[in-house]
Formats: structure tokens, C-alpha cells, sequence
């Protein structure tokens, strides 16, 4: 809930300082996401994992490090807080709470930036947490901020978070029609991380 309070919330903040300026208004978007992100792991980690993400959740999942009811049950709990957290945007800057995104964000483009967004994202949590974890927050964080701005889709890569954005027509809205193929592309990329992960890893112990 919180994680898509400050997407949303940033967005539209930005958006309406900005003068106009995309960039400016991205720029603000992305520092207070990548900066929320980071604090939500740090405070949520010791007490669930942090688990703010469907695809990282199942690729912990395959790992055996999460059972699959359990996933399941994450997998609900994240879609349920991010469209609450949709909802706590809109209340807190005099938006109408229910709304339904018109931006489409289609195009080969934008579904192979997803998949390189998730994998990304999944390379870095399963890196920090094995050789790192005290650093994966501020991993994260930074790589989320990033990718912003290297992804042409503005790194969503999340299926939640990509979900609970149909729900609002401001600026970090994305048409349902869009969501299938960028929920598709940020599957394939975290699972691509995982086997890549695990290849290196055991190709490094080998050597």
C-alpha cells in the first residue's frame, strides 16, 4: 500500500510542479520511489522479507526459501495493499478515487524494458541477499531509481505495482489492455534471473 502511495502520490506531485517538464516530473517520480523503496525493505525485511513483489516471491518460491501457499497468499496481499495504495493517492491529493488508466504503453520496446527491468530487479535481491544483505535495500532502491531512466517502460517490473496502476488516469497510469504483456515479460525476466543466478553461481563455486 504504501510502495504505490508513494508511485502514485510522486507522480502526481511531480506532474504538478514540474511546469511541464516531463523529465523533471520522472525525475521527481522516480528519487522519492527508489529513496520509499528502500525504506519499506529496511522496516519490512525483518518482518516478512519484504516481500512487495509477485515475481520475487515466486522466484523465492522456486528457491524453496517460500512455500508456494504462502506465495500465494503474499501474491494476494500485494495486489490488495497496491490497489489500496492507488486508492490513498488519489484521497490525499483531492483525486477521484476511482478512475481507470488511458495511457496505453504498448510496443516491443517497452515489453523487452520490462523483462530487463525484472531481470534487473530479481539479479540484484538474489545477489545482495547472498553475498550482501545488509546492502540489498539501498541495492534496490537505487536500481529501481535507475531504472527509471534506462527502461523505456520506466521499469514497472512488477506485476502488483503494474496492476494497481490501471487504477489510476494520472501520470504513472497504464491501460489494462497493456498489462498482460508487461506482466508476462516481468515473469520472464525474473525467472531468466533466477537460472541465470544460480548458473553463475555454481559455475563460480566450480571453478
Amino acid at each position: 500500500m504504501l510502495l504505490l502511495a508513494i508511485v502514485v502520490g510522486s507522480g502526481v506531485m511531480g506532474e504538478r510542479l514540474a511546469g511541464g517538464s516531463v523529465a523533471l516530473a520522472l525525475l521527481a517520480n522516480s528519487l522519492a520511489t527508489g529513496a520509499g523503496l528502500m525504506v519499506l525493505i529496511l522496516v519490512l525485511g525483518p518482518i516478512s522479507g519484504a516481500h512487495l513483489n509477485p515475481v520475487v516471491t515466486f522466484v523465492f518460491a522456486l528457491k524453496r526459501d517460500v512455500g508456494w501457499s504462502l506465495a500465494g497468499a503474499y501474491a494476494l496481499a500485494q495486489c490488495a495493499g497496491a490497489a489500496a495504495g492507488v486508492l490513498l493517492a488519489h484521497a490525499m491529493f483531492d483525486q477521484p478515487l476511482l478512475q481507470a488508466s488511458m495511457q496505453a504503453r504498448d510496443g516491443s520496446a517497452l515489453i523487452v524494458s520490462e523483462m530487463v527491468a525484472a531481470f534487473g530487479l530479481v539479479f540484484v535481491i538474489l545477489g545482495g541477499v547472498r553475498f550482501r544483505p545488509e546492502a540489498t535495500p539501498y541495492a534496490v532502491g537505487l536500481y529501481i531509481t535507475a531504472a527509471y531512466w534506462f527502461t523505456a517502460s520506466t521499469s514497472f517490473a512488477n506485476p502488483a505495482v503494474t496492476l494497481a496502476r490501471t487504477l489510476t488516469d494520472t501520470f504513472t497510469g497504464i491501460a489494462l489492455a497493456s498489462v498482460p504483456a508487461f506482466v508476462a515479460a516481468q515473469a520472464a525476466g525474473a525467472l531468466a534471473a533466477w537460472l541465470f543466478m544460480d548458473w553463475i553461481t555454481r559455475a563460480g563455486a566450480e571453478a
